[in-house]
């Protein structure tokens, strides 16, 4: 079978396997989350509540939490089914709803710090690899690892210091503005152009290492044309597939970010989630990330042939 009649066969394998992971993310949520010894009822009544054993229980019994376990897992994943996620536990609002409320400034800064994060990351590995001197080529081998190696929220933290208190240039809480998406970009952008400039720097290395490449200044062709034109073309798949790996750990960071920076978003709803022990949102943030992780990953395996034709799909 040729790379063209094959290509929907494995585009269906690749969906499959997309709505595994948001399978599995779901059973696994649910196994942690409805066998943990607490009680979410008797968490949102409060610890000087007054209602008695018989009214919560009543409550229990209206969420369904006194059902077996078996029967509320084939429960909810019917009802995910029908793109249903429940309703919280502690606000009583649909999930879906609170999700699509706190999701626009998370993917706002998600989206410009992951932007920004390949940017950087790639003018770096591009200008390493171009720098002639030693001690230039050493020191700028060295911002990788050191961007990995810092934690975010000290990042945030030193950021909000300088920029926001000392030089009062950006606002130091809130989403008001476009002025208060940048120290939570650049926190973001940090960590992801430093896994880019690493990675894409040694594929960098290794492609104009190639034959391809020794054809092409020895027709005449420039340092630089070199470098961009052959060397970054056919080193870009490996940092390609670390992208998608780089976005699921972003939503993940949003948490930190949007903490440090007292912003609306789904950090600050998954906070307040697991703090009230709200299982369902907490399942439903869980199975967003699981579902922008896989759709991610599959976009950058179907883009493989699109940038080396030399990839083709059996």
């Amino acid at each position: 079978m040729n790379g063209v009649s094959g290509m929907p066969r494995y585009l269906l394998w690749r969906v499959g396997q997309a709505l595994f992971v948001v399978w599995a993310a779901f059973t696994i949520s649910f196994a942690v989350l409805y066998t943990l010894p607490s009680d979410p009822v008797a968490v949102m009544a409060g610890p000087n509540s007054e209602l008695t054993p018989a009214e919560l229980a009543a409550m229990r019994h209206d969420l369904g939490l006194d059902r077996p376990v078996l029967t509320q897992y084939l429960s909810q994943l019917g009802h995910l089914l029908r793109g249903d996620l429940g309703q919280s536990i502690q606000s009583r609002e649909q999930v879906s709803h609170l999700i699509g409320q706190a999701l626009p400034p998370t993917a706002a800064i998600t989206a410009a710090g992951l932007g920004a994060g390949l940017l950087c990351g790639t003018a770096l590995a591009l200008a390493t690899s171009l720098v002639r001197q030693r001690w230039a080529r050493g020191l700028l081998d060295s911002l990788p690892p050191l961007g990995v190696s810092v934690p975010s929220y000290w990042v945030g933290l030193l950021l909000l210091q300088q920029f926001s208190f000392h030089w009062h240039l950006f606002p130091a809480i809130g989403n008001e503005g476009a002025g208060s998406m940048v120290l939570p970009t650049i926190t973001l952008a940090l960590p992801v152009a430093a896994v880019i400039a690493q990675l894409l720097g040694r594929s960098l290395d290794a492609a104009l290492r190639e034959g391809y490449a020794d054809t092409a200044r020895a027709k005449g062709v420039s340092r630089l044309a070199v470098h961009v034109r052959h060397g970054l073309r056919n080193a870009v798949l490996p940092a390609m597939t670390m992208v998608g790996l780089l976005v699921g750990g972003m939503l993940s960071g949003s948490v930190v970010v949007e903490t440090v920076f007292s912003r609306d978003g789904l950090g600050r709803l998954a906070t307040t989630a697991v703090s009230q022990q709200d299982l369902p949102v907490v399942q439903g943030l869980v199975l967003l990330g699981a579902a922008v992780f896989a759709a991610v990953n599959l976009l950058v395996d179907l883009l493989y042939p699109v940038i080396d034709p030399r990839i083709v799909r059996q």
